[in-house]
């Protein structure tokens, strides 16, 4: 038997992505984004609120990362998430955590984190239900030990945090229990 809940946000699982942005003087900020995902081959969405420090610093600096926050990284991760750059100026810098410009767009990389999407501002989408920034993805950077062959990435090596929203949690990713685009195929012949 089905229990009726009401209106909640309850779709899990929900990534754990680190924004990043310069500002206006080439500081780092930074924040924990889980209401992130991919839109397209080459972008990337976060619906995130007009009102982070890290959404007007993209809207400056027209470029911006999302990183895959990992295990081993959840305390940092999560500070990025309880702590505003609006009235910490210090944010990123408490975390001891180091940046460096990437090659590819204005903004940084977050050397901790195992995979980045660095990222241009496509476009900002601002109705009177969704605010979303669309970035078009320029390039994916990855600590070596989390890619395979064929330059791929291996889920289980990334060991990536995900956001429980039903009790506001963090969990890790398990390990690969099926093929994609394979494991229904047996339907195909009824």
């Amino acid at each position: 038997m089905r229990k009726n809940l009401g209106v909640q946000p309850a779709l899990f699982p929900m990534p754990v992505a680190i924004v990043a942005a310069y500002d206006e003087d080439g500081k780092v900020c930074a924040m924990n984004a889980a209401w992130a995902q991919i839109c397209d081959m080459d972008k990337i969405a976060l619906f995130i609120d007009e009102d982070h420090k890290t959404t007007k610093n993209i809207r400056q600096s027209k470029a911006f990362t999302v990183s895959i926050a990992d295990v081993p990284n959840m305390e940092a991760a999560d500070f990025f998430g309880i702590a505003t750059g609006n009235k910490m100026s210090d944010k990123f810098e408490r975390t001891g955590y180091n940046a460096v410009k990437s090659e590819f767009v204005n903004a940084p990389v977050i050397a901790e984190f195992p995979v980045t999407l660095e990222c241009e501002l496509a476009e900002i989408v601002n109705t009177p239900n969704l605010h979303a920034v669309v970035g078009k993805i320029i390039n994916v950077s990855a600590d070596e030990n989390v890619v395979g062959d064929k330059d791929k990435i291996i889920p289980e090596r990334v060991n990536a945090l995900i956001f429980d929203q039903f009790r506001s949690g963090y969990y890790s990713v398990g390990n690969k229990i099926g093929q994609a685009w394979n494991a229904g195929k047996g339907y195909m012949d009824n």
